[in-house]
C-alpha cells in the first residue's frame, strides 16, 4: 500500500520538514558525486556499523541512503505524514522529536544484530517515529491510497489506524524473521528492526512533545485517551 495524501491541511508551513527533505536530497547528490569505489567506505565512515560503533553515526546515517527508490520512498512518506506532526509539536522541538527517533531505531537495529558489519543508512527509523507520532495524534485521520492488486491499482482512501497499523505489523513480523537470519549469521538486507523501534518510540514521544492547545479540527481527531 502506498499513501498518497492525508486529509488533514497543515496549519503552519512544515519548515523542518522541508528542510530536512533538501538536506537528505543534498547528502543523496553528494553519495552519487562520489566514486564508487569510495561510496563503500563513506558508507562505512557515516552508517552505523554495529560491530563498529560511534554515536556520531547515529546523526549522520539517517541523512544517507542506499538507492533511489530508497531515498524517495522516505521523503515521500516524511512529506505526508511529517507536516501534521510538526504542526503539533513544534518546529523546534520537532527537531528534537525526529533525531531522537533516527538515533533509537538505529540502536533498536543494533541491539538485534550486534555483529553486523553492515553499516545500517537512511531515515527510514526517523520517519518510522513520525509515523508513530501521526498514528497516535490522528488515528481517525483518512489517507488516499494506491493499493496494488493482481491485475490492477485501486486508489482508496483508508483510515490512517488501519494504514500505519497494517505498516508497523509488516516491519514487526519482517523484524522477527531478520533475527532469526541474524542468529545465523546472514544478516543484512532491510533495518525492519529499526523501524519498529522507530515506530514505538514516536508513539511514545509524541505524548511528551506534543503542543496541549490544538484546533477545534484537531480536538475532533485527538486519540480516545489522554497522555
Amino acid at each position: 500500500m502506498i499513501p498518497l495524501r492525508d486529509v488533514i491541511p497543515s496549519r503552519t508551513t512544515p519548515y523542518i520538514t522541508i528542510t530536512i527533505i533538501v538536506l537528505n536530497a543534498l547528502a543523496w547528490g553528494f553519495e552519487l558525486a562520489l566514486p564508487r569505489d569510495t561510496l563503500p567506505l563513506f558508507l562505512h565512515v557515516y552508517g552505523v556499523v554495529p560491530a563498529d560503533f560511534h554515536p556520531s553515526t547515529l546523526i549522520t546515517s539517517m541523512f544517507l541512503h542506499g538507492s533511489w527508490m530508497h531515498v524517495l520512498g522516505n521523503m515521500w512518506y516524511l512529506w505526508i505524514f511529517g507536516d501534521n506532526v510538526e504542526d503539533r509539536v513544534g518546529h523546534g522541538r520537532f527537531i528534537i522529536f525526529y533525531l531522537l527517533c533516527g538515533g533509537v531505531a538505529a540502536l533498536g537495529q543494533i541491539a538485534i544484530d550486534p555483529t553486523s558489519a553492515l553499516p545500517t543508512i537512511g531515515a527510514s527509523g526517523a520517519i518510522a517515529g513520525v509515523m508513530g507520532a501521526y498514528f497516535v495524534l490522528y488515528p481517525r485521520s483518512r489517507v488516499l491510497t494506491l493499493i496494488p492488486l493482481i491485475i490492477y491499482w485501486e486508489i482508496v482512501e483508508l483510515p490512517a489506524i488501519l494504514l500505519l497499523g497494517f505498516w508497523f505489523l509488516m516491519q514487526l513480523l519482517s523484524a522477527g524473521t531478520i533475527a532469526v537470519t541474524a542468529s545465523t549469521g546472514k544478516g543484512g538486507g532491510v533495518a525492519f528492526a529499526a523501524h519498529v523501534a522507530g515506530f514505538i518510540v514516536g508513539m511514545i514521544g509524541v505524548l511528551v512533545f506534543r503542543k496541549r492547545q490544538v484546533s477545534a479540527w484537531e480536538a475532533d481527531h485527538e486519540p480516545d485517551f489522554k497522555a
